[in-house]
């Protein structure tokens, strides 16, 4: 259904929670929805660092690291202007940082560019934006939560839990892998690779709960972490992701859709409030693009690259989910994020994917075959 839309599933997947919730009435949200969405909220970060594939910074070299996060940093610059603009604070700028790797991947693979040196920027660069942005969330949600306070110490030390934990597991794996042999068997009756990746993100959510940080970002690391440690692991990755994306997961996003207030678009102010967050949503990714890209891919490359960058769906909700729990952002203003994850995931890689057939269409560049 969605292939035949071309929407992402994602999007259709809200659009069903407001049609059966606030539009029909025929269900309400209650704890039990409210318990399996949370769960699937965990496994949605789960799988994202799942996606967050380290070994490409290993194969990379220096300089496509070095471009995105300088990227990034130019994307924080222009979403805190951006945020002035709209007269919100430093967590509406971390929404308009994210981007989706979900999304950037697919549709480089799709346009054939996943392995050109224009996809791999375009790749690193998404990887680093989310990955970065969630820990920074994080961190200001702490700083709302706790202040200026010796507790803050919690985060750098999750930082350093977290990495050496899996460089144990890590040593573990290559000292005794005749014990994580069955963790990988698609035939194993008692499914232990999915035990395990369950017990591993709940084990890391739960330690972020207890130092205090959000889970989310405990999930996101999990996922992360058993990502790089096992490099290859037969068929865990699809039946990890049949039962986030085919069950749980698509329990969030309904939920989402559940509480979605249709009242935050009563007045022609609102809704032009989200036309001017579109444009500033894809202004914030274009013009770092086009600073940090352009020297080396061209003009239209790096434009076609800051179009796909602003791309984003699964952490932009994410994000204003954490702000609303924090009380920076309000329910009519996540309503109207929510509405703009769905619009930047349904344009941004449709404009990709025009400027990139333009592009070979007109005559190469020696700055354009660069990225080819």
């Amino acid at each position: 259904m969605a292939a035949r839309v071309q929407l992402p599933a994602v999007v259709l997947e809200i659009l069903f929670g407001i049609l059966v919730g606030p539009i029909l009435g025929w269900i309400q949200a209650d704890p039990f929805i409210g318990a399996l969405g949370e769960l699937g909220f965990l496994m949605l970060l789960f799988l994202a660092g799942f996606e967050i594939d380290l070994g490409i910074f290993e194969r990379s070299g220096a300089q496509p690291i070095v471009r995105g996060g300088l990227l990034f940093v130019l994307t924080l610059l222009v979403a805190g202007a951006g945020a002035l603009v709209v007269g919100e604070g430093i967590f509406m700028a971390l929404v308009l940082a994210t981007t989706s790797v979900g999304l950037v991947v697919p549709t480089l693979r799709a346009s054939r560019t996943l392995s050109s040196p224009l996809g791999q920027d375009i790749l690193i660069a998404a990887v680093i934006a989310d990955f970065a942005t969630l820990v920074i969330v994080s961190l200001v949600a702490l700083v709302i939560q706790i202040g200026i306070d010796v507790r803050l110490l919690a985060f750098p030390l999750f930082l350093v839990l977290v990495p050496a934990s899996f460089a144990g597991l890590r040593a573990l794996a290559w000292w005794r892998p005749e014990r994580f042999v069955r963790f990988f068997d698609a035939g194993d009756p008692d499914a232990l690779g999915v035990r395990f990746a369950i017990a591993m993100l709940l084990g890391y959510a739960g330690l972020a709960t207890v130092l205090g940080i959000e889970p989310a970002l405990g999930a996101f690391a999990a996922g992360t972490g058993v990502a790089t440690v096992f490099r290859y692991r037969g068929q865990l990755d699809h039946t990890l992701e049949g039962l986030g994306y085919g069950f749980l997961i698509p329990i969030f996003f309904i939920g989402v859709g559940l509480g979605f207030r249709l009242s935050a678009f009563d007045n022609i102010g609102a809704i032009a409030f989200v036309a001017v967050l579109l444009l500033i949503s894809v202004v914030v990714k274009l013009v770092p693009a086009l600073l940090v890209l352009s020297g080396r891919f061209g003009w239209r490359a790096a434009g076609a690259g800051g179009l796909l960058l602003a791309a984003r769906l699964s952490l932009i909700i994410v994000v204003a989910r954490i702000g609303l729990q924090l009380g920076v952002i309000s329910p009519d203003l996540e309503a109207q994020i929510i509405l703009l994850a769905a619009l930047t995931a349904t344009l941004a890689p449709v404009g990709y994917r025009l400027v990139a057939e333009i592009r070979e269409r007109a005559p190469a560049t020696s700055a354009d075959t660069l990225a080819i």
